[in-house]
């Protein structure tokens, strides 16, 4: 039996493209490593603040991303995503940097989501910041343009510790911002038939989601873990193995 090298690490087919950022990883949160079943390769983004990221819409920051996904490539990844919904800004363009798969947002998921529902229903975002998230950033995920949008801009907690880059997050008081405003986003538009969480740091909370609104959670969460399952099938065993 022979095997192909050519990577400098095997075994972690997703790189993910991190921003710069000191703000709490608790796990769920993907950048805590700890929140995959399975092996990851991170790259850092450096100077790709969330504030940059998020309020500024990324400025400035394109040739650092394609450098960054291009180095988790080199070393082995075989399909690269990123810690930020906002960062669907360059999907086309770092899906054109790389010779591998490419999926920059959990925004991506929500035409698929749509067609999950039964007719009549929808799916809804929820957002970190609704002010920042733009008709681009939408029309480059494939989301459409009437898609019903929550956010814990204006809570107690998540936005502002997240987006202020700050040392210290209240967890529970982080939470019920994402309860309360995926609780309002559902009572704002009755045909809400799911949720998906644009910003990958709400992922902690999906399930606190899910359990107060009744409605399908979808998250980057979800949505890497079906990206891996493509770029690592699982293997079975030949059917004479079978007892």
């Amino acid at each position: 039996m022979k095997t192909r090298g050519g990577k400098a690490v095997y075994g972690a087919a997703v790189g993910i493209l991190m921003l710069e950022a000191r703000f709490p990883r608790i796990p769920g949160d993907m950048g805590n490593a700890l929140s995959w079943p399975f092996p990851v390769l991170y790259r850092v983004v450096r100077e790709a603040s969330p504030d940059r990221v998020v309020r500024r819409g990324a400025e400035g920051l394109l040739n650092a991303f394609i450098a960054a996904a291009r180095d988790l490539v080199a070393d082995g990844a075989d399909g690269i995503t990123t810690n930020c919904g906002f960062l669907s800004l360059y999907q086309q363009e770092l899906a054109a940097a790389v010779p591998v798969p490419v999926a920059t947002s959990s925004l991506m998921q929500v035409a698929t989501v749509n067609r999950l529902l039964a007719p009549g229903r929808r799916a809804g975002i929820l957002t970190i910041s609704a002010s920042s998230l733009t008709p681009r950033h939408l029309e480059r995920a494939g989301v459409p343009p009437d898609t019903p949008i929550g956010t814990t801009e204006g809570g107690r907690e998540f936005t502002r510790v997240i987006l202020g880059n700050e040392a210290e997050l209240d967890v529970a008081a982080a939470r019920a911002d994402n309860v309360d405003a995926a609780l309002a986003l559902q009572a704002s538009h009755a045909d809400l038939g799911a949720i998906v969480l644009e910003c990958t740091n709400m992922v902690p909370y999906a399930a606190d989601i899910r359990t107060a609104t009744g409605l399908p959670v979808f998250s980057i969460a979800s949505f890497v873990s079906w990206f891996h399952s493509a770029l690592v099938p699982p293997r079975f065993p030949p059917p004479d193995r079978l007892g």
